[in-house]
C-alpha cells in the first residue's frame, strides 16, 4: 500500500493555493538557497516544455502549525507542506508574484529574470541587460494585476524599433514569445502528496532518498523547523546570531569572534544542552513536541513547558556578555583563534558548561572562566569531543547534574581533568600523539597554546609568539611561520623523502618569516651555530626549554632528534598546564654575584685560580696552569655547571691579573677562547662565558660554565682526558667509569 497519492497541479493553481494559504512551508523548510541563475534555468526549462521534476507534499491534516510562503497574512491554515520542491515553488512564486525572498544572510531580495522575445533567451537581470531594449528586463511584469498584453507588446516593439529595424516576422515572433511566456502558469507539475499518517522520520527518509543532492536531514533540522512552527522568533534569533558571528562588527556589539563562526545548529545545541541538559538530539524533537511516548499523541501543555525552558536558556546562550566572557576562557588557556581550533564541538560544549556554572550554580564569572579554561585546554588537547561527541558530552552532563553547589561543580570539572591528564598521559600518550604530521593535530595546537601561555618568543627572535599571533591581522605573509628545523631540502638530500616523516610536528618550530626564508634548505649544522652563539646561558636554557630542543640538537641523527623533541614538547605542554592551574610558577635563573661567590669560598660550583698561564713559583708560563684551568672548566661542563675565578687565591684573596702578563684584557680573552677551542672544542664555546670585573681593588676574570650539551674531554698531548666536578674538587674518570657516567649524564 502506497503512502502517497499523485496529482497534476498547474502553476496557476499552486500560486493560488499559496496565496490562500493552503500550501505552506513545512517543518522541514530550509532557507532559499538557489542562486538566481538556477531560477533563470527553471523558467527556461518550463518555457521549452522540458520536465522540471515533481513536487512532494505532506498532508498535514490541517493542524494549523505551518507558516506560509511570503510575508503577507494568508487566508487559511496550510493543509499541505512542501517536503521536496521548495526551491522551485518558491522561485515560481517569487517571480510570478514579484514577491521578496529571504536569503540565508537574512536579507530580502526580489529576483529579476529578463527575457529576450526574439532570441527566446532568459537571463538574470544586470546593469547591461536593463539598458538593452531587446529584453523584457523583469518578467514579473507579465503577471501583475491589470496587465494588458497588447499595450505591453506594442510599447516594447516601439522602444525596440527606435534602435533597430523590425520585420513583420520579428513582430510576430515577439508577440508569440511573450504570449508563450505568460502562459507558463498553465504548466502542470506532477505532485505527490504523502498521507497525513506519515511521521516526520519517514518524511526525512523519503526526502533523502528522492533528493540525493540535497542536504541530508538530521535531528537538528527537525528541531529547528519545529521552532519555526511554535517559536519562530527563537529560530530567527539563532540564525541572526550565527550570521552576525561570521561578520566583523562595525563598532556595534556583536557575537563576532576569531574562534568560531557558529551555525544555527551549533547554537541550538548550546540551548538544548543548557535547557534540557541533553547532548543527544534524537529524543529532543519528540520532547519538544510534548509527545506522550505511550500514546504517541502530542500534549500542548507539555510542549509549551519544554519551549519555556528553551526560551529561558536561549536568552542566556545568545547573551553577548556571556558569549565573549566565555571566549576569554579560551584565550586564558593560550588559544588565539580559529587556526588553533581542531574541534568546534569542544567550544560549544564548554560554553554549555560555562552557562551551567553561572546560571544553574550561581558561580562568579571569574571562577567559572578559570575552570572552563582548564577544561577546554584538556578537552581540546585530548580530542575529547572528536569521536562520538554527543555520547561523550551526554556523559559529562550526567557528571555535573544534580550537584550540591557551585563548589562541587568546579571540583567535578577539575576531577575530570585530573583523571584524564595522568602521569602516563604526559609521559606516554601525549608524546605518542605528537608523532604525527597532521597539520591540524589537537596535540600540536596544545603545544602552540603552551608556548603562548608560557610567553615564549619565536625561535631565535626577541618577538613573543603571543604578540605575533593576531587573528585580526591578515597580510600577504604571516608574521610567524612554522619552520622545518631539519629543512625539507636538506633531508631529501640525505635520502629522507617520506613527507610524513619530513613534516613531523617535532620537526617544526615557530620563526619569523624573514628568518625562515634565510634558512632555506641549509643543514641544521650550517645555520644553527651562528644563531645559537650570541645567546647567553640563561637565554639559551630558556629558549631551548620552551622550544623543546636538546642542546646540540643539530648534531643528532634525525630520527633520534624527533623522539627526543617529542618528549620535551610534552613536558612544555605540561608546564603550561601547571601554570594554567596555578600549581607552579615560572622561574628564571639569575647570574651569580661574583662578590658572593668569593665570600662563599670554593664549592662544587665555584673554584679559584691565581693565574691562567703563569706559575707563581717560577714566574714562567706553565702548561700545568693551562691544564688546571681547562680541567676545571671541563669538570663544570660535565657536571651541573659552575664558575672559575682567575686572579683569586685558594683562600679567596683577590690577587688580580697582572701576574699573567697579558698586554691587555682583549689579548687575555682571546687567549682563553683559543685555549678552549684547541683543547676542549669550539662546540663548547657558547656554554662558557667569560668577563672581567673589579673586585676588592683588583681585576679578575670570571669564567662561568653551563652544564654542557655533551661529554667534554680535555686534550692533553696525545691523550683525551675526562674530568667531573665532585664536592670541592675536580676528579678525572677513566675506562668504563667514563662510559657509565656519560650514559647517566648525557642519555
Amino acid at each position: 500500500m502506497t503512502i502517497f497519492s499523485p496529482s497534476s497541479e498547474p502553476i496557476v493553481t499552486l500560486i493560488e493555493d499559496i496565496d490562500r494559504g493552503k500550501i505552506g512551508l513545512p517543518e522541514l523548510q530550509r532557507p532559499f538557497v538557489w542562486p538566481n541563475v538556477n531560477v533563470r534555468d527553471l523558467f527556461d526549462s518550463l518555457y521549452r516544455g522540458y520536465p522540471a521534476g515533481f513536487l512532494l507534499f505532506w498532508k498535514t491534516g490541517g493542524e494549523g502549525t505551518l507558516k506560509s510562503i511570503g510575508t503577507g497574512v494568508k487566508q487559511s491554515v496550510p493543509e499541505l507542506a512542501i517536503v521536496d520542491g521548495q526551491q522551485r515553488l518558491t522561485s515560481l512564486y517569487a517571480v510570478i508574484k514579484g514577491a521578496e525572498v529571504l536569503r540565508a544572510n537574512f536579507k530580502k531580495e526580489r529576483i529579476e529574470i529578463a527575457f529576450n522575445p526574439l532570441s527566446e533567451r532568459f537571463d538574470v537581470a544586470d546593469a547591461a541587460i536593463r539598458k538593452d531594449r531587446s529584453y523584457v528586463t523583469n518578467i514579473s511584469k507579465l503577471w501583475e494585476p491589470g496587465f494588458d498584453p497588447t499595450d505591453f507588446r506594442e510599447e516594447f516593439i516601439d522602444h525596440l524599433s527606435e534602435i533597430r529595424e523590425l520585420s513583420k516576422e520579428d513582430r510576430r515572433k515577439i508577440e508569440k514569445s511573450l504570449n508563450k511566456l505568460r502562459d507558463l502558469t498553465g504548466y502542470s507539475f506532477t505532485a505527490l502528496t504523502l498521507n497525513a499518517s506519515v511521521d516526520e522520520q519517514t518524511i526525512a527518509e523519503v526526502f533523502v532518498r528522492i533528493n540525493g543532492k540535497g542536504k541530508p536531514l538530521n535531528q537538528a533540522d527537525f528541531i529547528m523547523t519545529l521552532m519555526s512552527v511554535f517559536w519562530e522568533e527563537g529560530r530567527v534569533d539563532l540564525e541572526s546570531f550565527s550570521h552576525k558571528a561570521a561578520m566583523p562588527s562595525d563598532g556595534q556589539s556583536s557575537p563576532f569572534n576569531h574562534f568560531i563562526k557558529p551555525s544555527p545548529d551549533q547554537m541550538l545545541r548550546a540551548t538544548v544542552g543548557l535547557a534540557l541538559k541533553r547532548a543527544r538530539l534524537e529524543n529532543v524533537y519528540s520532547a519538544l513536541r510534548g509527545r506522550d511516548p505511550a500514546t504517541g499523541l502530542d500534549n500542548p501543555e507539555k510542549r509549551e513547558g519544554q519551549f519555556a525552558l528553551m526560551r529561558e536558556a536561549q536568552q542566556a546562550v545568545l547573551n553577548l556578555a556571556n558569549w565573549h566572557h566565555f571566549l576569554d576562557a579560551l584565550k586564558l588557556a593560550g588559544y588565539r583563534g580559529q587556526k588553533m581550533v581542531s574541534s568546534e564541538a569542544a567550544i560549544i560544549y564548554c560554553y554549555v558548561l560555562y552557562l551551567i556554572g553561572i546560571r544553574d550554580y550561581g558561580i562568579d564569572r571569574t571562577t567559572v572562566r578559570q575552570v572552563i579554561a582548564e577544561f577546554y585546554f584538556m578537552a581540546a588537547m585530548t580530542g575529547r569531543y572528536t569521536n562520538s561527541p554527543e555520547t561523550r558530552f551526554e556523559a559529562d552532563l550526567a557528571m555535573v547534574r544534580g550537584l550540591a553547589d557551585g563548589t562541587a561543580f568546579v571540583a567535578r570539572l577539575r576531577e575530570i581533568c585530573a583523571t584524564t591528564l595522568t602521569g602516563d598521559y604526559w609521559e606516554i600518550t601525549l608524546p605518542s600523539q605528537l608523532a604525527t604530521s597532521a597539520a591540524r593535530s589537537p596535540s600540536l595546537f596544545a603545544y602552540q597554546a603552551a608556548l603562548i601561555k608560557l610567553d615564549a618568543p619565536a625561535l631565535f627572535s626577541p618577538m613573543k609568539i603571543a604578540a605575533m599571533i593576531d587573528p585580526a591581522v591578515k597580510g600577504s605573509k604571516a608574521s610567524l611561520e612554522q619552520h622545518h628545523l631539519f629543512p625539507r631540502g636538506y633531508l631529501e638530500d640525505q635520502g629522507v623523502t617520506d613527507l610524513k616523516l619530513i613534516n613531523q610536528i617535532a620537526n617544526f618550530a615557530p620563526v619569523e618569516w624573514p628568518d625562515n626564508i634565510k634558512i632555506g634548505k641549509q643543514s641544521p649544522a650550517g645555520y644553527v651555530p651562528a644563531l645559537d652563539a650570541p645567546l647567553t646561558a640563561i637565554e639559551r636554557d630558556h629558549l631551548y626549554r620552551l622550544h623543546a630542543l636538546p642542546h646540540l640538537w643539530w648534531e643528532m641523527p634525525y630520527d633520534q632528534f624527533l623522539v627526543a623533541r617529542r618528549l620535551r614538547m610534552a613536558q612544555v605542554v605540561r608546564e603550561a598546564w601547571n601554570k594554567l592551574v596555578g600549581s607552579t610558577k615560572a622561574e628564571v635563573a639569575a647570574p651569580a654575584n661574583v662578590s658572593e661567590l668569593i665570600a662563599g669560598g670554593e664549592t662544587g660550583a665555584v673554584e679559584f685560580k691565581s693565574t691562567l698561564r703563569i706559575n707563581l713559583h717560577t714566574g714562567q708560563q706553565d702548561e700545568k696552569m693551562h691544564l688546571s684551568a681547562l680541567k676545571t672548566m671541563a669538570g663544570f661542563l660535565n657536571a651541573k655547571g659552575g664558575t672559575l675565578l682567575i686572579g683569586v687565591s685558594d683562600s679567596g684573596e683577590v690577587l688580580g691579573l697582572d701576574a699573567d702578563s697579558f698586554p691587555n684584557e682583549d689579548k687575555m680573552g682571546l687567549h682563553l677562547v683559543n685555549l678552549i677551542k684547541d683543547r676542549i672544542g669550539d662546540v663548547f664555546l657558547p656554554y662558557i662565558h667569560a668577563h672581567f670585573e673589579d673586585q676588592n681593588g683588583g681585576r679578575i676574570l670570571a669564567i662561568r660554565c653551563e652544564n654542557g650539551p655533551k661529554a667534554a674531554f680535555v686534550k692533553d698531548g696525545n691523550q683525551q682526558r675526562f674530568f667531573v666536578r665532585g664536592g670541592n674538587a675536580t676528579t678525572e674518570l677513566m675506562g668504563t667509569s667514563i662510559t657509565d657516567y656519560v650514559k647517566q649524564r648525557f642519555p
